[in-house]
């Protein structure tokens, strides 16, 4: 964490803050219960979009060799064949005739619990929940609208449908319309963007003003002292000046995610605290509290952060933590879980880990066949008794040596 002279800046509310430099390298301690949050959700990404592909053929099947095409857009960590054999109560590799190639489709039980979900994501609650967020979102950003490739890496998390633009922005035209914006200002060269219309009052409340305002949105005060909830793995220790910093860091006036403090100095720590606020609210709109870090930083980069999210997410261990597990690193709120559990679950987690149910369905079987097994083993494994010869040659005390273990009906 890099700290150093005293600068002040102007607060929008007219408070003056200081800066104060500490000049200290945060430690990395694994947290075994996020860890373990995250390693539940193994292959999951890549198992609904393979899911979801599958479901948006007419036949509700696809061509192995399709698939097998599609190995590095969905990240498959293996070929797609031993993928999908992977997850035998997700995935049917069949063959509808000896003369045509291999299909793919949902076993029954997968098709059902995708039924499911699709019974809460037709909802009206749940169809008004996701346009709020995705709307929040987008009010995170000065100009209200971001690139849809930057929407996608997040859809997943914040609970949108596979298709969101087709199934649930073209049913809110006063929300949402997608637009051109130009690359590096080439007009020529255009990505299409997803905008707010207009901005919405209602919705340009954080969570942690929610919280202080004690569901009365009228108690919400700009530029009241909130602090974020801390908390640490076991083994982790802040040297004294850093804990005092933090103190008085966590002292500062809030400013509001959806305030535009990019006037703030960027090195000041007032600067800091608004960067925080805006990544607090940001994982607090996902579904999941959590998202992979490249995500997190792509969105910083183009909302003209720069490498202000990363220092953040480095210098908040007891805010953030960064889990390097299932071949990626993942960025998690920590007060939103408690151990490896999250604190409010919100309805698409719970199909989430029907899924996650299924998966591991078979790796149970295999892990509980192992043991038995392996108990069987024990059980029906020889045992010698020690026997001791007498002093005839040839003879043993207490009887023969058939006696002793018996007779074979081996031949």
């Amino acid at each position: 964490m890099a700290l150093g002279v005293c600068n002040t800046a102007r607060l929008p509310s007219g408070i003056r803050h200081c800066r104060t430099f500490i000049a200290v390298r945060i430690k990395w301690v694994p947290d075994p219960s996020l860890d373990a949050a995250v390693s539940k959700e193994k292959d999951l990404k890549q198992v609904i979009s393979l899911k979801n592909h599958i479901l948006a053929s007419p036949s509700k099947s696809l061509p192995l060799s399709s698939i097998s095409l599609l190995k590095p857009e969905f990240n498959l960590p293996m070929a797609a064949f031993r993928f999908l054999k992977r997850y035998p109560f997700v995935f049917s590799v069949f063959q509808p005739s000896p003369s045509l190639p291999l299909r793919v489709k949902l076993t029954r039980l997968a098709f059902k619990v995708h039924c499911e979900e699709q019974v809460i994501r037709d909802s009206s609650a749940h169809r008004d929940d996701a346009v709020k967020r995705l709307a929040r979102l987008l009010m995170l950003c000065k100009s209200m609208r971001l690139p849809l490739h930057i929407i996608d890496r997040f859809k997943l998390d914040l609970g949108l449908p596979h298709n969101y633009v087709s199934q649930l922005l073209s049913d809110y035209p006063d929300y949402f319309q997608v637009v051109g914006e130009g690359r590096n200002g080439d007009s020529r060269d255009e990505m299409l963007c997803l905008e707010l219309v207009s901005w919405k009052d209602e919705l340009a409340v954080s969570e942690m003003e929610r919280r202080m305002a004690l569901g009365d949105l009228r108690n919400v005060k700009k530029g009241a002292r909130i602090g974020f909830l801390l908390s640490y793995p076991k083994g982790f220790d802040l040297v004294n000046k850093v804990r005092d910093w933090v103190f008085e860091w966590q002292n500062l006036p809030y400013v509001s995610p959806y305030e535009n403090a990019f006037h703030l100095n960027p090195n000041g720590d007032q600067a800091e605290k608004w960067t925080v606020a805006v990544l607090h609210e940001l994982l607090w709109l996902l579904v999941s509290k959590k998202t992979e870090t490249e995500n997190v930083l792509l969105l910083g980069e183009y909302l003209g952060f720069g490498r202000r999210f990363k220092h953040a997410l480095v210098h908040h261990p007891g805010i953030f933590y960064l889990s390097h597990k299932i071949r990626t690193q993942t960025v998690v709120l920590r007060e939103a879980y408690s151990k490896d559990f999250l604190v409010v679950k919100h309805p698409l987690m719970g199909m989430r880990f029907r899924y996650i149910y299924l998966m591991n369905i078979d790796k149970e079987s295999q892990r509980r066949r192992k043991l038995m097994l392996s108990e069987s083993s024990m059980m029906t494994k020889k045992v010698s008794f020690p026997v001791k010869k007498s002093e005839d040659k040839g003879k043993f005390k207490g009887g023969n040596r058939e006696g002793l273990v018996g007779k074979s009906n081996c031949s």
